[in-house]
């Protein structure tokens, strides 16, 4: 992709690798759908799920992907209670709708759904 290619592309970008913890606020304040996804990334269960999740998310590129490096007493992870690996919270404008660990793939399906109906619904108000 060339850097104009880059720069005319205006859909989130879908995470690659976990990045560090954000505040809570921070999280509670992001607008629109967003998937934020807890792991580590030398969990097998998370390497399974990644080009899996990347692919349906291709299918979504307004739907925000955030993957949150995870562990002991972080607390991000603990604010939402996170336990295994990987775990994805599925949020619509920083409201959690559903939340999954060591999802099947309809549960990952089950949540796009989720937050993509909050948003058409809205938009039909």
């Amino acid at each position: 992709m060339t850097r104009e290619q880059r720069s005319t592309d205006t859909s989130p970008p879908v995470a690659t690798a976990y990045g560090p913890e954000l505040a809570r606020s921070e999280i509670d304040k992001l607008p629109g759908p967003v998937v934020l996804e807890f792991g580590a990334d030398w969990c097998g269960h998370c390497q399974a799920l990644a080009p899996r999740l990347a692919a349906m998310l291709k299918a979504l590129p307004h739907i925000r992907h955030i993957k949150v490096a995870d562990g002991r007493g972080l607390p991000l992870g603990r604010s939402f209670r996170v336990k295994l690996w990987p775990t994805l919270v599925f949020l619509r404008d920083g409201h959690a709708l559903l939340q999954v660990s060591r999802p099947a793939m309809d549960e990952v399906q089950a949540g796009l759904e989720a937050i993509v109906a909050d948003a058409a619904h809205e938009a039909r108000t």
